[in-house]
């Protein structure tokens, strides 16, 4: 007989667990207990992630094999330690009070509401629309392979070297690469969004036969690279460092480290495989908030641009 709940420990708190045996992922047999203990196994990099962002749940109540549910708000009947954070959406001028990880129990009782996604903003609860995050997503087409990944992601280490920027990779945990810089809070979500098209204009100039920053998908050439500068529009969120992903062999998006761009495959970080590397690397992105870059020499390459005649960004939501 299934297990009606489980009680877990994590730090100072009791979180329960019901339904532990239930299969999330029927391709491992990976069940919510299992994703509980990955996410244990990883704290101190999923709450560093995650660590007082607005954050939107990507949860299976079945399991992946039943119906994906995309959550802002908390639920009512949310333990009264659980931390919040209220966002409003102007286009429908509603609030939400989304989740706002600042410890590790927020994160298991998350799982516990089935959720296997984590997607934060790229900004924090001091001021919600002052990214300080710069998320650079290597997108491949639907005729991309990894190594064009691999090569692009060179191209942009190169040019953040150039600029003085340390970036802090992740595979997505699908089939494209991330990368993080931390940035002063200092500009809005369209200013940000603006400098990360013209990093992505001076990737596509070093490597034509590779990237697009073509923004219309149907005219994008499949065999390109999309360097997707939208990422890092308001409420545009994608999976956080160490996330499991929704897909049948429990991928995760894993930070990676520089030299192992040519290394390694998104599908060798699994829920299976993380905890082990975790524990012998540690967090990869734990400096990230000691690397701080200014975007100023990103907006003066967008005012150039634009002095030239280049478009600047499109409505993110057209």
């Amino acid at each position: 007989m299934a297990s009606p709940f489980v009680e877990i420990e994590v730090d100072d708190r009791v979180v329960k667990v019901t339904n532990p045996d239930r299969v999330y992922f029927p391709q491992t047999g990976a069940t919510k207990l299992d994703l509980v203990e990955y996410y244990l196994a990883v704290g101190d990099g999923i709450v560093n992630a995650l660590f007082e962002r607005p954050c939107m749940l990507h949860r299976f109540p079945t399991g992946l094999a039943g119906d994906k549910v995309h959550q802002k708000r908390v639920p009512s009947g949310a333990p009264p330690w659980l931390e919040t954070v209220r966002l409003h959406f102007p286009r429908w001028n509603r609030t939400a009070d989304e989740l706002c990880v600042t410890e590790l129990a927020s994160v298991i009782w998350a799982v516990q509401m089935s959720t296997v996604e984590f997607h934060p903003w790229n900004s924090r609860r001091a001021d919600t629309e002052s990214p300080d995050e710069w998320r650079i997503d290597l997108d491949p087409g639907p005729l991309s392979d990894w190594a064009q990944v691999q090569r692009v992601a060179h191209v942009a280490h190169e040019v953040l070297d150039e600029l003085g920027a340390t970036g802090f990779p992740k595979t997505s945990g699908g089939k494209g690469l991330h990368i993080y810089v931390r940035i002063k809070p200092e500009h809005g979500f369209k200013e940000v969004r603006r400098g990360a098209l013209a990093f992505a204009r001076e990737v596509e100039r070093r490597a034509p036969d590779d990237v697009t920053t073509e923004w219309w998908r149907k005219n994008r050439d499949p065999h390109h690279l999309f360097v997707d500068y939208n990422q890092n529009a308001r409420d545009h969120t994608i999976a956080a460092a160490y996330s499991v992903r929704g897909v049948p062999d429990g991928r995760v998006s894993a930070p990676i480290r520089w030299e192992e761009v040519d290394e390694v495959s998104p599908e060798d970080f699994t829920m299976q495989t993380m905890p082990a590397r975790f524990t012998e690397l540690g967090d990869l992105h734990a400096t990230i908030d000691e690397e701080v870059f200014d975007i100023a020499p990103l907006l003066e390459w967008a005012d150039r641009d634009e002095a030239e005649g280049a478009e600047p960004p499109a409505d993110p939501d057209e």
